[in-house]
């Protein structure tokens, strides 16, 4: 392969906001990294990990068994202290198998109400993975602290975002693409493996 080919990778995801973030932090340290349709793959492999490291690796392994090319790929979830650690692995599908993110909020605050914001604490975490061929992974997590607040707030985002509330008050779902990225789990997680990557240098498997 050539020294282009080389530093492309391809993001086992359809969703834009993850896409757009991985791309311009890979492209920082001169990487691209393509989506599935701009490599034109299809894949949706059953999620059945017990961690978000495991699922980002299977997201990782079937796009790589497809294409033979290195992929990065994540797995992020929300945990609530008061429930026991809850959604955690089960965040898109907290309420019911295909479920819309507002069945997801309105459990979540049916679940906790009555319970004062000093007991509604809830970490964001992610897992983010490059798979290369041949094996060989590299990884990093991401972790941002909050609280559940008690009703949606915010047009932006998706997911809990309305109801995740960060330090100084406001919703993942009130702050901008940039300053939410800045803070977020995942691009903690993002930062951290670019970082990985650029300590690693030339790796096997991807020269």
């Amino acid at each position: 392969m050539s020294s282009i080919e080389e530093r492309v990778f391809i993001a086992a995801t359809n969703n834009a906001g993850k896409l757009a973030e991985i791309k311009k932090a890979f492209g920082s340290i001169g990487y691209t990294a393509l989506s599935l349709e701009e490599a034109g793959v299809v894949s949706e492999p059953e999620e059945n990990g017990k961690t978000f490291l495991q699922n980002a690796v299977i997201k990782a392994s079937a796009v790589g068994e497809q294409t033979g090319r290195a992929v990065v790929a994540d797995d992020s979830g929300l945990l609530v202290e008061a429930l026991g650690g809850l959604p955690g692995i089960h965040t898109a599908r907290y309420a019911k198998e295909g479920c819309t993110d507002s069945d997801n909020i309105d459990k979540l605050l049916r679940e906790l109400e009555g319970l004062p914001a000093q007991d509604r604490r809830a970490w964001f975490a992610a897992a983010v993975v490059l798979l290369l061929p041949g094996g060989e992974m590299v990884s990093a997590h991401g972790y941002t602290a909050g609280r559940i607040g008690f009703e949606p707030r915010g047009a932006l985002g998706f997911g809990y975002d309305p109801v995740f509330y960060v330090r100084g008050g406001l919703s993942f779902s009130e702050l901008s693409e940039e300053r939410k990225n800045a803070v977020s789990h995942r691009g903690r997680a993002i930062r951290k493996l670019c970082f990985k990557l650029k300590g690693i240098g030339r790796m096997k498997g991807y020269e």
